[in-house]
């Protein structure tokens, strides 16, 4: 299935994005995978796009780059020293960009699937506005965001991911 490739990757750069922020994994060492599965999500959105039957496909596409352009992001400031502020204010317009999204999906919520996608959504909001807050406001949530960043890589990505590949669910 399509959505556990993304899932898989996003959920395992977010664990070890999590790992980073609390110290266990070098700033050079954390480039590596924010760049692959960069490249991997835009590779799926590519997909998505190209061989889009409907506006829907063409919107989950959307929604793919903005991982892709954030885990592109984070390899960017880790290689060059930014300080991260724009990338915050990336990560407000993405957390506003995915409310409808996580909206949307919870409203068509006619089973388990929706409802469990139309939460990952409305988790990955408040995880990118932690980071706005953390990068561009500079609030002092760096542990909090760790752990939320290491939750959401577990429940929303990578377990989620590992069911969808390996039909756990059927």
């Amino acid at each position: 299935m399509m959505l556990g490739l993304p899932l898989l990757y996003v959920g395992v750069v977010l664990i070890l994005n999590g790992l980073w922020l609390r110290g266990r994994i070098d700033d050079r060492e954390i480039i590596l995978i924010n760049l692959c599965v960069a490249g991997i999500s835009f590779l799926v959105a590519l997909h998505a796009a190209l061989f889009a039957q409907a506006v829907g496909d063409v919107r989950s596409a959307a929604m793919v780059l903005l991982f892709a352009i954030t885990y592109l992001w984070v390899a960017y400031n880790r290689i060059t020293g930014c300080d991260g502020r724009g990338l915050g204010w990336f990560c407000l317009i993405v957390a506003i960009t995915v409310i409808p999204m996580a909206a949307s999906t919870l409203a068509q919520g006619t089973g388990f699937m929706f409802i469990w996608l139309g939460l990952c959504w409305a988790a990955w909001a408040v995880l990118w506005f932690m980071y706005f807050l953390l990068l561009t406001v500079q609030m002092p949530i760096l542990k909090q965001t760790a752990y939320f960043t290491l939750f959401c890589g577990v429940f929303t990505g990578w377990m989620p991911g590992m069911i969808l590949l390996f039909s756990i669910s059927k």
